[in-house]
């Protein structure tokens, strides 16, 4: 006869089970020892792992991956920008690395508006910003990795010389042809079966660019001269970086770029030049998290974390309607800041950041919160005084609500809808190696449609659209040549105890630094392991503005899951959100974990798309 089991021992059966249930995802927790490659698409880990399996370090295995991504177009190219940030074992400390383009000589306010423009186009010559990606890539190299560009561009020149193109990449041509067509050497390259029903790439079909793969043959050529004149392998890197910006290479793209009504010029590309700066942080109950500063978004989730430590985040519940409402009144105080504040910190006005990453400010900021109710009228605040000074921009921050209302009311510019503009761009790359080394980058800009600058293969930013034109909008962020538009683009490190914790990044636009915060409360407040915490299910608040296309805003929209349950909808609903689901609202976001027990990586990347790593 069977025993029934005690109420105790099924309880504890029970919760053994619920835990296993928990610990199930789509893709299993990658595991490594001695490196491990994460980035947007699986031939693009390759290339990182066999970078490692060269000998070499994570700079050089995320410089591999950094060139593969921008050859496959991962909604990306070599003329976008790339934001990294690097942690250095032998001194401790964190890198940042700007190598964000400019605004070109004759990009201002009044060129825009009288073609009748409220913001620079999202698409065309007109869009982009100078080239930072080759110079970042090349910098990072130079400075912090270990082999020559020769064997780092190896993967990405094969790339070029011709790889099976994937189904994303080869729809996103199909679906933009029609503007591809405007744009002679755009359609040469993308538009493969010219005049056929189906004109671009068939996914798996091989796909050339013959123009890149010489390109990136000339700046190795550069380099391996150098070297046999007796250049040091840093100087010789750093020649490929000279060929690019003030060479051949410079002037045939700046042909190609003014042929198709373009502005930048050889004076811009001479002139620019990549910054390495140390990066911002906060303490998060012991965690030191870093962001790149406030030509990024990155602050808003420093800023967010300071908000959220007034609250008791974990006896909420996660993803209770309580936990949620904090968090998106949270986010929506800190993206108001950054609406209005953030801007290129080597162009005046300065912007007041030690006022607002103030742990004062954030108590104040938090004070606001309507427990019961979201509120739509959420407005910048006025750090200043926690910083011993007086707000230089009190008229505009009194009438920014008025500016923001027009902005609602505007209609939606012509091309992308509201969704696709707030989620642009960018793919993300992490490594980390047994030295020490870890690396986080997002890179992106020059996505398909793109403009295709003349015969170098690489096709421009459109990151110039970042900008604002009225000081009323962000008096930090008005277009002006030489400057550098605030961006969406936000590598993520976390330090505990003075040594690597997280270092984590995802695509997205507009919803990588909420993405970003939820998934580092995952890990912090709940618990989970890199990959539950990078599968979780996220919400997207919609209520800051865009920083894209018409740079609308949609307050109280917010975007959850479909496995939401039905009482935690009812309850938001009630406090004013307007709701709307997806499947999938985990990112993609890609990480890793560092094990001190144990001395190995865990590896987490999101079934939301194509992100793959690979580890040893």
């Amino acid at each position: 006869m069977l025993k029934r089991a005690s109420l105790p021992l099924l309880a504890t059966v029970l919760a053994a089970s619920s835990a296993e249930a928990q610990m199930r995802t789509a893709k299993p927790v990658l595991h490594g020892r001695h490196w491990m490659a994460i980035t947007g698409k699986p031939l693009a880990a390759t290339a990182g792992a066999m970078t490692f399996q060269r000998g070499g370090n994570a700079v050089d295995a995320a410089c591999a991956m950094l060139a593969a991504t921008s050859t496959m177009w991962d909604v990306l190219s070599w003329g976008g920008e790339t934001q990294a940030l690097i942690y250095n074992p032998h001194t401790g400390q964190v890198i940042g690395i700007n190598a964000l383009g400019v605004a070109p000589t004759g990009a201002t306010p009044e060129f825009f508006r009288s073609r009748g423009m409220q913001y620079p186009p999202e698409y065309g010559p007109l869009a982009a910003v100078t080239p930072g990606t080759p110079g970042g890539l090349l910098v990072m190299l130079a400075e912090y990795g270990k082999l020559s560009l020769r064997e780092v561009l190896e993967p990405a020149i094969q790339m070029a010389d011709g790889y099976p193109i994937e189904a994303q990449t080869a729809n996103s041509i199909e679906r933009n042809k029609d503007r591809i067509r405007e744009w002679p050497y755009s359609r040469a390259v993308f538009l493969t079966h010219p005049g056929e029903d189906r004109e671009a790439p068939r996914p798996g079909e091989v796909f050339r660019q013959p123009d890149l793969a010489r390109m990136l043959r000339q700046l190795v050529e550069a380099e391996q001269q150098a070297l046999a004149a007796g250049r040091s392998r840093r100087a010789a890197i750093m020649a490929a970086y000279e060929r690019f910006y003030r060479g051949d290479i410079a002037r045939e793209f700046v042909r190609g770029v003014q042929e198709q009504g373009g502005l930048i010029t050889l004076d811009d590309l001479a002139r620019w030049e990549v910054k390495v700066e140390q990066p911002l942080s906060v303490d998060y109950k012991g965690i030191r998290v870093y962001k790149l500063s406030q030509w990024t978004q990155g602050p808003a989730m420093l800023q967010a974390l300071n908000i959220l430590e007034n609250f008791d985040l974990k006896s909420m519940g996660y993803n209770s309607s309580r936990y949620i409402h904090t968090l998106y009144q949270s986010m929506s105080l800190a993206f108001a800041d950054r609406d209005f504040y953030y801007g290129d910190p080597y162009f005046a006005p300065e912007e007041p950041i030690r006022g607002l990453l103030s742990d004062e400010y954030a108590r104040q900021r938090a004070a606001l919160i309507n427990p019961e109710r979201n509120d739509p009228t959420i407005a910048p605040g006025d750090p200043y005084p926690f910083q011993g000074q007086t707000n230089p921009f009190a008229a505009l921050l009194r009438n920014w609500n008025r500016a923001r209302a027009d902005s609602v009311s505007a209609p939606p510019r012509a091309g992308l809808t509201f969704e696709q503009s707030f989620y642009l761009g960018t793919t993300s790359v992490e490594t980390a190696d047994a030295e020490g080394w870890v690396v986080s980058i997002t890179p992106s800009g020059g996505w398909v449609p793109a403009v295709i600058a003349g015969r170098t293969g690489v096709g421009l930013s459109q990151r110039l659209q970042s900008f604002v034109l009225d000081a009323a909008e962000n008096p930090y962020n008005v277009l002006r040549p030489g400057q550098r538009p605030r961006v969406t683009l936000t590598p993520t490190m976390a330090l505990k105890d003075g040594k690597p914790f997280l270092s984590f990044a995802v695509q997205g636009g507009d919803s990588q630094d909420q993405n970003l915060l939820q998934f580092f409360l995952n890990v912090v407040e709940f618990g989970m392991n890199v990959q539950e915490a990078a599968e979780a299910p996220n919400i997207n608040s919609f209520q800051m503005r865009s920083s894209f296309g018409g740079h609308e805003t949609q307050p109280g929209r917010i975007l959850l899951a479909e496995s939401m349950p039905a009482w935690v909808r009812s309850d938001l609903r009630r406090m004013g959100y307007e709701l709307t689901f997806e499947e999938r609202t985990s990112g993609p976001i890609n990480a890793i974990w560092f094990d001190r027990q144990h001395g190995t990586f865990w590896g987490g990347s999101s079934h939301h798309g194509e992100d793959y790593g690979i580890a040893w």
